[in-house]
């Protein structure tokens, strides 16, 4: 049993860090403790900035910390394995930005790792936990749509032309699919399961060598299919709409959805979140919820959903002949 207000230490100090930390104080029941860095001037800025008790100048000493509750990894892709590792040997639950590794490989070892351990684990798959999701999935459960019949998920950015950037360098995971194209992939997952029947996608390759745009058509029993796209040097739409029998789901941008609406016939039905927080901490909110009841996974995003995501991605790289330097 953890204490009431949950040690968050966070292990990196980029973008996806800051931000979490920056939610963290909209958190009921999570607070930024400690902060861990590969230098401590790094560190200490991080921890000044956003009121981390504590700043350490190295991931060891972070996850050495007896009064860190959990961990959350926001290192690059490449980097979440051994980052994890790291932090389960430790003794220390962990959350770890998406997506979870690079491949379905590395996944297993740290799922098996976890448990036979008994140690929390989960994927950082913010989107789930936010309100507007969470009422999706009771229109659909009350059978609001009738049967779903078609999924249409789409998330693009426009990135700058910087080639050594984490988004463009294959050295780094870089390329939609991980970055971008979990979200629609993962969306799919949600509402028609991470196993499809077929798999079909073409994605372009850009001059770096990383899928800079991707389309996949999946197709699931009794006639389901999901339509994804996914970019990095597009900009793209960013909605998703799941139609069923009886009417249709719209999500504007579903990634970060702040509002949802159901269409049945002439009948519009809203709901709109008016957070301040940009939603990361409804995910550290779900994590102290599971560890206060010592609740090793979470039902929402399961160890075993994430893997099979995992499967299918690598599934769909082979498909494009796109495989990493380190792997």
């Amino acid at each position: 049993m953890v204490s009431e207000k949950l040690k968050w230490g966070i292990l990196a100090t980029g973008d996806i860090a800051a931000v979490f930390a920056s939610d963290l104080t909209y958190a009921q029941n999570g607070e930024c403790y400690a902060v861990g860095s590969r230098n401590l001037a790094s560190a200490t800025e991080f921890a000044n900035k956003y009121g981390a008790t504590k700043a350490y100048g190295s991931y060891e000493e972070l996850v050495a910390d007896p009064d860190v509750d959990v961990i959350y990894v926001a290192t690059p892709h490449p980097y979440h394995k051994t980052c994890v590792l790291t932090s389960l040997r430790a003794g220390k639950a962990v959350l770890c930005e998406k997506p979870f590794t690079v491949n379905a490989n590395e996944l297993e070892e740290l799922i098996t790792y976890a448990r036979e351990k008994k140690l929390f684990l989960m994927e950082a798959m913010w989107t789930r936990f936010l309100p507007a999701i969470r009422q999706v999935q009771k229109w659909i459960a009350s059978n609001e749509i009738g049967d779903i019949r078609l999924v249409r998920a789409d998330f693009g950015l426009r990135a700058p032309w910087l080639p050594e950037s984490r988004l463009l360098n294959p050295k780094l995971g870089g390329g939609a699919l991980l970055d971008t194209g979990i979200y629609p992939v993962s969306f799919a997952s949600m509402i028609l399961g991470p196993n499809p029947e077929k798999i079909m996608s073409t994605a372009h390759i850009g001059e770096t060598g990383v899928d800079e745009h991707f389309s996949i058509l999946l197709s699931y029993p009794d006639g389901k299919t999901a339509s994804l796209n996914g970019a990095i040097r597009v900009g793209l739409k960013n909605e998703a709409t799941i139609h069923g029998t009886k009417g249709y789901i719209q999500i504007p941008s579903f990634h970060s959805a702040r509002e949802a609406s159901l269409h049945v016939g002439d009948t519009i039905q809203t709901f709109k979140d008016n957070r301040e927080a940009l939603g990361l901490c409804f995910e550290a909110e779900e994590v102290g919820r599971l560890l206060q009841n010592n609740q090793m996974e979470s039902d929402i995003i399961s160890l075993n959903e994430s893997l099979q995501i995992m499967k299918l991605m690598d599934q769909i790289r082979t498909q494009w002949g796109l495989t990493y330097p380190f792997e």
